[in-house]
């Protein structure tokens, strides 16, 4: 049996990686890095027959340094330690970062790295709710639309208006993998803790399924308002991003 890995272009890994996103059934969170030319692609062969891939970013953009994505056909997973040591090798890597709820990396990355931590929480839909705020009003954001200062998040697609005022924005990414959208949104610091975020939440999520996608969203780890938001606007946690350094391996 002759194990291979060999780098190549993104498109010879296109049909694997749909079978990958088919079984994996959740946001990507690093989907984009693909189809932006921020990742390396491998092919995984046996007997000069594919049957994986692995894909490479960097820490930082510029870099090559980070294994985030690993899939061998059921038939050959077997071999999955075997063949995740070669691209290891292959592809000479410092760190491996995956999600928890991953089809093989979780328990990749306990076997082949160490000083693993996590420090962002990923949710997926689960429930409608229907919460409502007196007083305030859901809408499209235009032109005439005077937002307040932004500190974390992007200004939003849509936006909350009270007594005249934008006290809340917010909106969702569309470039992860279909059907999955990224919900995201800030509050105006002084109409905090008043149940608007968790309002826009839910009507962000009515607008991102409108628009064909299935809402998903994430925050840091200690972000304990935030996650309180999100899970009383119907997400569950649906995992955790982990990351690693890979560990000495002896040739």
């Amino acid at each position: 049996m002759h194990l291979e890995v060999r780098k190549t272009e993104l498109s010879n890994i296109l049909l694997l990686r749909g079978l990958f996103l088919q079984e994996a059934n959740t946001q990507i969170r690093y989907n984009a890095c693909h189809e932006r030319g921020w990742s390396d692609s491998y092919l995984i062969m046996i007997n000069t027959i594919p049957i994986g891939y692995g894909s490479v970013k960097g820490q930082d953009l510029s870099d090559r340094d980070t294994i985030f994505e690993f899939y061998i056909i059921p038939s050959h997973r077997n071999l999955s330690a075997q063949l995740f040591q070669e691209l290891i090798l292959a592809s000479n890597v410092k760190f491996i970062e995956c999600q928890s709820n991953d089809i093989l990396l979780p328990s990749l990355i306990f076997e082949f790295a160490i000083n693993i931590n996590s420090t962002v929480i990923l949710f997926s839909d689960h429930a409608v709710t229907h919460l409502a705020v007196p007083d305030i009003v859901f809408k499209k954001r235009i032109n005439e639309d005077s937002l307040f200062e932004h500190k974390d998040e992007p200004e939003g697609s849509h936006v909350i208006i009270s007594n005249g005022e934008v006290i809340a924005t917010g909106g969702f990414l569309l470039h992860y993998n279909m059907p999955f959208s990224d919900i995201y949104m800030e509050v105006r610091e002084d109409q905090r803790k008043k149940g608007i975020g968790s309002y826009l939440i839910q009507e962000l999520k009515r607008e991102s399924y409108v628009a064909g996608r299935v809402p998903a969203a994430r925050c840091n780890i200690e972000n304990q308002a935030s996650k309180s938001c999100l899970i009383k606007a119907g997400f569950k946690v649906a995992g955790f991003m982990m990351s690693g350094i890979v560990k000495m391996i002896s040739t």
